[in-house]
């Protein structure tokens, strides 16, 4: 993909009555490959012809406007977009035929972004497609990618919903050094034309990783770029190299500028309590608080959210539909928004999977607002047909004593042993990858398994919601490999209540990411290693890396499936030995600690040529931070101690005090 040309297609629209000529050329070509775990087991077997997901950056090159009307001539090798979606090669598209009723004025010079998403190999890598407009053709390959943008990420300060700088993450694949040079924005003169964008000035001042802004070959790097404000909208990210011929070669994305944090959602905290709703308690916002909670799944409530003092003392984003838009899309309200939810399961559907055109359609009317979307997806097996529809994808998948899109008992991993309460713990990370590298450079989240009073038995399994190792392990598989926010099921009143042994050690969870989520937010995926150890999962091993530093992750796989208790447990902790490749920006490293709830502890290591080695006694989650400048780790030390602070603060603590866990059940009996 380095040296594609791109030709000119003219085209005649009539403006005025009168027949003229503009040009029209593609400056652009992303190709996101499908993917799909094989790690994952289903009743039916699955169809591994994989598509792959296409955006064509087109900018009218002439010097005249350009009109795009939905009934525009455009085809694909031959056939409509619409023919396309309903001949069942694509999953979803937004060419103008899309956007009834909605002509595209396209100005000389603006740019706009046409998707697709073909659903099996057809349309997938190693194809090619001729794409035509008004009789003119060009044809375009949808070549495996060998450079592109892994991670895109827009950052700000905390009290401001609007950012005023980005990373970038390149991933490098080929045999040979690339250069940064140079990156821009096209921006829509406001969000009501977002779907015409024009350049804005080349920053060709970066913050590089790199320093010398060299990456080397099949390695990674990127830059942070100091913007200034933002507009909540969307954006073309245009990103400029050069390789050591001097042949430039530049890498497009299109999203939506949000301003990235690490949002820890409750989920389906409100509920009815004798007539109120279970967040005008002031114990339970407590609770919620104190666990680091600052969403949930709601709108307005009335008694909470119109509450000024008890809103202010105990906030928790909004993760709704968010209609109307002139109630929440306000400078006053964006502050407390998290995103737009309310599409439920489509991939599930209540049996029928929605269409992923329908939910692109549900979606597009939040296109022309500051209100990014989200979508949960649940089912590994078809949900690349749905990549790229929301702002913010996220997926639910739950490991014990849950409904599963699945089988569980087709897993082979309990020496023999046939399970139906429960599925492999690390399937988290692999979902968390599948759905990670279908909608790049997005960020993900992750519903993770909480306490949940409404969960049957599965398999003859007494206990209904993951013991505290459970828990902890599942969410650790979808931190390790780069979510942005997670989202409980479900801390409910009723379900805490039921489950009081989980509060602590969601709280630690919430510790621990609280003390990291710096280095989430601005990093990428690096490495990932599934080591096994006689045939079976050992150790699961996976590196996140940025400017700050990288946190490598050894997740132990070697627990079993207690055919009593009908638990997975953990052994002790056991003599391993760690390595961690690093990314060349990061393999100075001058300091490697340890990162727990309880405390950040220097750790012995080895370098290596390509990165670092750990030996030593690993636990069932083993996190440690390296770095390339010395004091991280008291820095670190420093914030964990701030966010006990934090906790203490409430002076309310049911996960450890009996008497405020009777507070709490006193609000549902009295």
């Amino acid at each position: 993909m380095r040296c594609l040309v791109f030709t000119a297609l003219v085209l005649c629209h009539l403006v005025a009555g009168f027949a003229q000529a503009a040009t029209l050329d593609l400056a652009g070509l992303t190709v996101t490959p499908h993917v799909q775990s094989p790690e994952l087991r289903y009743r039916r077997e699955p169809d591994f012809s994989l598509g792959a997901r296409v955006e064509l950056f087109v900018r009218n090159a002439g010097d005249k406007e350009l009109r795009l009307a939905p009934n525009a001539a455009i085809r694909l090798r031959g056939k409509t977009p619409d023919d396309l979606l309903a001949a069942g090669e694509w999953a979803w598209h937004d060419f103008p035929s899309a956007w009834t009723n909605q002509a595209l004025a396209l100005p000389p010079g603006a740019l706009t972004v046409w998707s697709f998403n073909g659903k099996r190999a057809t349309w997938g890598v190693g194809t090619d497609a001729t794409l035509a407009v008004a009789g003119t053709e060009m044809k375009f390959d949808l070549a495996a990618p060998q450079v592109w943008l892994s991670a895109v990420t827009f950052l700000g300060h905390p009290t401001n919903p609007f950012p005023n700088s980005l990373i970038f993450h390149v991933a490098n694949q080929t045999a040979g050094p690339l250069r940064l040079e140079a990156c821009r924005l096209w921006l829509p003169e406001h969000n009501a034309s977002w779907r015409v964008l024009r350049p804005q000035p080349w920053f060709t001042k970066l913050n590089a990783f790199p320093a010398d802004t060299v990456i080397p070959a099949r390695d990674r790097g990127g830059a942070r770029v100091a913007t200034g404000p933002l507009p909540l909208t969307y954006t073309a990210v245009e990103v400029r190299l050069r390789d050591t011929a001097g042949q430039p070669l530049t890498l497009w994305a299109h999203l939506r500028i949000k301003r990235e944090v690490f949002d820890i959602s409750g989920g389906w905290v409100g509920s009815d309590v004798r007539g109120r709703n279970s967040l005008t308690f002031e114990p339970f916002l407590k609770t919620l608080r104190r666990m680091h909670i600052n969403t949930a799944h709601l709108g307005e409530v009335p008694g909470y959210t119109d509450n000024a003092e008890l809103y202010a003392n105990y906030p928790l984003k909004y993760f709704n539909r968010l209609t109307p838009f002139e109630r929440f899309d306000r400078e006053d309200v964006l502050p407390r928004i998290h995103a737009v939810e309310f599409l439920g399961e489509p991939q599930y559907g209540g049996g029928r999977p929605v269409p992923p055109m329908d939910v692109w359609r549900a979606l597009a009317p939040y296109a022309a607002t500051r209100l990014p979307t989200s979508l949960t997806h649940s089912e590994e097996r078809i949900w690349r047909d749905y990549a790229g529809l929301s702002d913010y994808p996220h997926y639910d998948a739950y490991r014990v004593s849950a409904p599963a899109a699945d089988a569980w008992s087709r897993y082979e991993r309990w020496g023999g042993q046939t399970i139906r309460w429960g599925a492999p713990l690390e399937t988290i990370g692999d979902l968390t990858v599948s759905l990670r590298e279908l909608n790049r450079p997005r960020p993900i989240a992750y519903w993770s398994q909480g306490a949940h009073h409404g969960w049957a038995r599965y398999g003859g399994r007494a206990r209904t919601s993951p013991t505290p190792a459970e828990l902890r392990a599942q969410a650790y598989h979808a931190l390790a490999h780069r979510i942005t926010s997670l989202y409980w099921f479900n801390l409910s009143l009723k379900s805490l209540l039921k489950f009081p042994d989980l509060i602590e050690p969601i709280t630690r969870i919430g510790r621990e990411i609280r003390m990291l989520e710096d280095f989430y937010l601005e990093g990428d995926a690096y490495h990932f290693e599934r080591r096994k150890r006689g045939g079976q999962p050992d150790w699961d091993l996976a590196v996140i890396a940025g400017p700050r530093g990288a946190v490598c992750f050894a997740l132990d796989l070697a627990y079993t499936a207690d055919p009593q208790e009908r638990v997975f447990t953990f052994g002790p902790p056991r003599q391993a030995k760690f390595t961690f490749p690093l990314p060349a920006y990061l393999r100075d490293v001058a300091e490697v600690s340890r990162v727990e709830a309880d405390g950040v502890r220097p750790v012995n290591f080895t370098k290596t040529a390509a990165g670092i080695e750990i030996s030593g006694p690993g636990g069932s989650e083993n996190v440690f931070v390296v770095s390339p400048r010395a004091g991280t780790s008291e820095n670190l030390e420093t914030r964990r101690r701030g966010l006990i602070a934090y906790e203490d603060s409430f002076g309310f603590d049911p996960g450890k005090k009996p008497a405020d866990l009777e507070q709490l059940q006193r609000i549902l009996t009295p």
